[in-house]
């Protein structure tokens, strides 16, 4: 048992049963209705009045076989449906993601969450600076190609002409 203030809590399993196919679950002790609604949901209603059940320190007690009830249901489920199915009764619940999931999240684009880069050597989807300026993300850029700027460092820097670079280049220097 970890604690008996707020079972149930969790990260149940659900179909098709891989290494990151979970639905995180959460009812709040400040919130009753949270074990009511999730009854519902389940189709368990019948624990409603169950004294194992009934209270949340008695949830609490019986965590176990609350895990069991709820785990029996999300196993029918993949996790986006069971987050949207327990999340559309009201009660906070969570696909778990993984790196590949949030990079593919749709709606995380959409707010700018995940920028795609592009890039000479092609594009990289990655998350992007947290901080917004004037409600927008900054643009995500590439870092320089090796010596991509050579020429232009060598030219304005260091005043060497384009023929002398050519040369150091032909030499192998640069």
């Amino acid at each position: 048992m970890t604690s008996i203030d707020t079972s149930p809590h969790n990260r149940y399993p659900c179909k098709p049963g891989g290494p990151n196919d979970y639905v995180y679950v959460f009812t709040s002790p400040a919130n009753p209705e949270h074990w009511q609604r999730l009854l519902k949901v389940i189709g368990h209603e019948d624990l409603t009045e169950d004294p194992r059940f009934a209270t949340r320190e008695a949830r609490g007690r019986h965590e176990a076989e609350i895990d069991r009830i709820i785990s029996d249901w999300t196993r029918q489920h993949d996790k986006h449906e069971a987050m949207r199915l327990i999340g559309g009764a009201g009660v906070p619940a969570g696909a778990v993601l993984d790196t590949g999931d949030l990079l593919g999240e749709p709606s995380f684009e959409k707010r700018g969450i995940i920028q795609t880069m592009r890039h000479p050597n092609g594009e990289l989807r990655m998350p992007t600076f947290p901080v917004r300026f004037d409600g927008a993300p900054a643009p995500v850029k590439p870092a320089p190609l090796l010596s991509e700027h050579t020429a232009e460092v060598f030219g304005e820097w260091l005043g060497m002409s384009a023929d002398d670079f050519e040369m150091l280049r032909a030499e192998g220097v640069v």
